[in-house]
C-alpha cells in the first residue's frame, strides 16, 4: 500500500476503528494491582487482565460475537464475565481465575458457570463482595430475580418483583445490598431500597415521590460504615448526596455546580470524587466531606468516560475529545495505560451551536470537514444529522469513529441534544413522556432548519440517521417530515412499535410503559402516532435500514414489517441484515456496515 493510500480519507476513517482501544481498568477493592478493562485489541471487543505489578495484560474471553460484561471480584481472584447466544444478552455468568487458568482464552476449556443453577436470563446487576459473596440480579419476561450467592453454596432467593429493579451496590462488609426498583410502576424514576444479605430482610427504603428518581451508587469502601452515594433529581437534575443507611440521616452537599453531578468515594471515605457534565463536557473535582471544600482536578477539555480515585489518592480517568482518540489518564497529568496497537488519527474538533426550538434552547454539535478540500461543494455543505440512541443519554465532546467517518467522506455531522436527552435537566429529559419520538423530531426539525437558513447545511443534501433510539427518530422523520430529508439510515431502529412492544426484553417494556403511560393495549393511540409504521407510506427519501439477527433491544420481526411495506409501495431501501444482538462487537463488521452506509448516503446524493 502506497504512502497516499494510507493517508486517503478512507483509509483514515477505517483506521480509526481499527486504532487500540479500551475502556477505563477497573480495579479489585483488596488487590488494587489487579484490574480489568475492555478492549478490540483481538479485532473483537473482549475482556482483559491487566496485572500492574507486572505490567503484564491478558485476553480473558474469547467470543465470536465479543464480550463486554464482566467485573473482578474484591480479591482479584476472580474475573466474572456474562456468556449470551450471539449478542442476545440473555445467558449466564461465568468465571475464569485472574491468570485464566485452564479456562482462559486458548486453554481449550469453557469458564464455568459462576452460580450454577440459575437459568439463563437477562442480566439485572451484579456486585461482587469480599468472602466470594455474589448479589446477582437476573430478568425474565415474569421480571426481576435477586440472589445471593456464595461458593459452594446454592443461590439464595433475596428478591422478586414483577417491576423492573436493578442491583446496584454492595457494602464492604458484604452484609447489605442496594437496589433501584420501580414497584410504584415507574421505570424512569425509580425507588431506592437496602436488602440484608443474610436474611433478605429490608433494611431501608427511599422514595421520593412520582416523577422524582433517585440512584445508588456506591457504599462506603470500609467495612461497617453504611453511608451510601446517592443521587437525586429534586433541584430538577441529578445530584449526589450520602444517605446513612442505619440512621437514615441524609447528608447533602455544597455542589454549586450546573449541570448533572455525580461522585465516588476516594478509598478512606474521607472525600469524594466529582464528576461534573455540564453542555456536552466534563469536569473533575474533589469534594473534601469534612471542610465542604471543592477542589478542581485540571483536566483537558472533553469528555470523561469514567473516572476512579485509586489507595494512594491518585485520580485515573478515561478522556476523549470530538478531535482527539481516548486515552487512560490520571491526574498527575500522565497516560496511564495504552492498549496494544495503534492509535487512532485524529479528528476534527466539535463546536457548539443553540438553536431556539419549540420547547427551550437546543444545544447541537457540529463537526465539519475542511470545505476547500471537498470538489464541487459551495459554502453549503452536505449534511448528517447524527441522532443519539437512548433516549435517555446525551452527545458529547468526545471521539467517535463513526463521527469522524461521516466528515472525512465530506459532510457536516450535527449531532443535536433534543428533548429526552440526559444533561440538560429533568424536565428536559421527560418532556417526551406520553408524546414519545414527536418531541424529539420537533427539536430535530428546528435544528435542521437553522442549519439550512444559516448557509451551513444543503437542504437538497440532508441525511437523517442514528441506531438504536437514533434509528426509530430517523424513521419517524422521513415519515412524518418527509420533505425535510433526501436520505435516511436508520441502524437497528423501532420501526412498528406495538410489535417492538411484544418481542423486546421485559426491561424495556417496562421503560415503555413509564415512557408512553402505559401498555399499547392500555393507550394505543399514542403507540400509533410514534410509530414509524404509521407514516411509511409517506416516506419519499431512500432508506438505509440495519438489523441484528438476535436483537432483544428492537427485535427484527417489527423491522421486517416495517420493510414489507416499504416493498409493497416499491419504495427505494435498502437493507443489511447482521448475525448479531444489538449492534456488532466485531471491529470489521462495524467498518462493513459504516461503509455501506456511507455508499448508500453518498451514492444518493450523487457524491461518488
Amino acid at each position: 500500500m502506497t504512502a497516499a493510500a494510507d493517508s486517503s480519507p478512507d483509509a483514515r476513517w477505517k483506521a480509526r476503528f481499527r486504532a487500540a482501544r479500551m475502556t477505563l481498568p477497573e480495579w479489585a477493592a483488596l488487590r488494587p494491582d489487579r484490574c480489568i478493562f475492555v478492549s478490540n485489541a483481538s479485532g473483537t471487543f473482549e475482556i482483559y487482565s491487566w496485572d500492574r505489578t507486572t505490567g503484564a495484560t491478558a485476553q480473558v474471553t474469547a467470543r465470536a460475537a465479543g464480550t463486554t460484561q464482566g467485573a473482578i471480584d474484591p480479591t482479584g481472584e476472580w474475573i466474572w464475565w456474562f456468556d449470551d447466544h450471539d449478542g442476545d444478552e440473555f445467558g449466564v455468568w461465568r468465571r475464569v481465575p485472574f491468570d485464566g487458568g485452564a479456562a482462559g482464552v486458548g486453554g481449550g476449556v469453557l469458564a464455568p458457570e459462576a452460580v450454577p443453577g440459575l437459568p439463563p436470563s437477562y442480566p439485572s446487576g451484579l456486585c461482587l463482595g469480599t468472602g466470594g459473596v455474589a448479589i446477582v440480579g437476573r430478568s425474565t419476561d415474569d421480571g426481576v430475580e435477586i440472589y445471593a450467592a456464595l461458593p459452594d453454596q446454592d443461590a439464595r432467593l433475596l428478591y422478586s418483583h414483577a417491576q423492573h429493579a436493578t442491583v446496584n451496590a454492595l457494602s464492604r462488609d458484604g452484609a447489605m445490598f442496594a437496589i433501584e426498583h420501580s414497584e410504584h410502576g415507574d421505570t424512569r424514576h425509580t425507588a431506592l431500597r437496602v436488602i440484608g444479605v443474610e436474611h433478605g430482610a429490608v433494611v431501608a427504603d427511599l422514595f421520593d415521590g412520582p416523577g422524582l428518581g433517585l440512584e445508588a451508587v456506591a457504599f462506603a469502601p470500609v467495612a461497617g460504615d453504611a453511608r451510601l452515594i446517592c443521587r437525586h433529581e429534586r433541584l430538577g437534575r441529578w445530584m449526589p448526596f450520602i444517605w446513612d443507611v442505619a440512621s437514615g440521616v441524609e447528608q447533602q452537599l455544597a455542589l454549586d455546580l450546573p449541570g448533572d453531578v455525580s461522585a465516588q468515594w476516594f478509598a478512606d471515605a474521607s472525600a469524594l470524587l466529582v464528576v461534573h457534565e455540564f453542555e456536552a463536557r466534563s469536569s473533575l473535582h474533589r469534594y473534601d466531606l469534612a471542610t465542604g471544600a471543592l477542589h478542581p482536578i485540571d483536566i483537558p477539555a472533553g469528555t470523561v468516560a469514567g473516572a476512579t480515585a485509586r489507595p494512594d489518592g491518585v485520580v485515573e480517568f478515561m478522556w476523549s475529545s470530538g478531535a482527539e482518540p481516548p486515552a487512560v489518564r490520571d491526574s498527575l497529568g500522565r497516560v496511564v495505560i495504552r492498549p496494544p496497537g495503534p492509535i487512532a488519527p485524529a479528528s476534527v474538533p466539535v463546536s457548539d451551536a443553540w438553536v431556539n426550538g419549540p420547547g427551550g434552547r437546543i444545544h447541537a454539535l457540529i463537526s465539519k470537514p475542511d470545505a476547500t478540500a471537498i470538489a464541487g461543494t459551495g459554502a453549503a455543505l452536505p449534511t448528517v444529522f447524527l441522532v443519539h440512541g437512548g433516549p435517555t443519554a446525551h452527545d458529547t465532546d468526545a471521539f467517535f469513529p463513526g463521527v469522524a467517518a461521516w466528515v472525512d467522506s465530506g459532510f457536516v455531522v450535527i449531532r443535536v441534544n433534543y428533548r429526552g436527552s440526559t444533561g440538560y435537566g429533568s424536565a428536559w429529559r421527560d418532556a417526551i413522556e406520553n408524546r414519545v419520538g414527536l418531541t424529539e423530531l420537533e427539536d430535530l426539525i428546528a435544528v435542521r432548519d437553522w442549519a439550512v437558513q444559516s448557509g451551513l447545511s444543503d437542504p437538497a443534501r440532508t441525511v437523517l440517521a442514528g441506531g438504536s433510539w437514533g434509528g426509530f427518530l430517523t424513521l419517524l422523520g422521513l415519515g412524518l417530515t418527509p420533505d425535510a430529508w433526501s436520505v435516511g439510515v436508520a441502524g437497528v431502529p423501532v420501526a412498528d412499535y406495538v410489535a417492538a412492544y411484544e418481542d423486546e426484553m421485559e426491561g424495556l417494556r417496562a421503560f415503555d410503559r413509564s415512557l408512553f403511560g402505559g401498555t399499547p393495549d392500555e393507550v394505543p393511540d399514542r403507540y400509533r402516532e410514534s410509530s414509524p409504521i404509521t407514516y411509511v407510506d409517506d416516506v419519499k427519501a431512500p432508506v438505509f435500514i440495519s438489523a441484528g439477527a438476535n436483537d432483544p433491544r428492537c427485535p427484527i420481526r417489527q423491522i421486517d414489517n416495517y420493510l414489507e411495506r416499504l416493498r409493497e409501495r416499491g419504495a427505494d431501501f435498502s437493507v443489511y441484515r447482521f448475525d448479531a444482538g444489538h449492534g456488532s462487537l466485531v471491529v470489521d463488521e462495524r467498518i462493513r456496515q459504516t461503509e455501506v452506509q456511507l455508499s448508500f448516503a453518498r451514492s444518493h446524493l450523487g457524491m461518488d
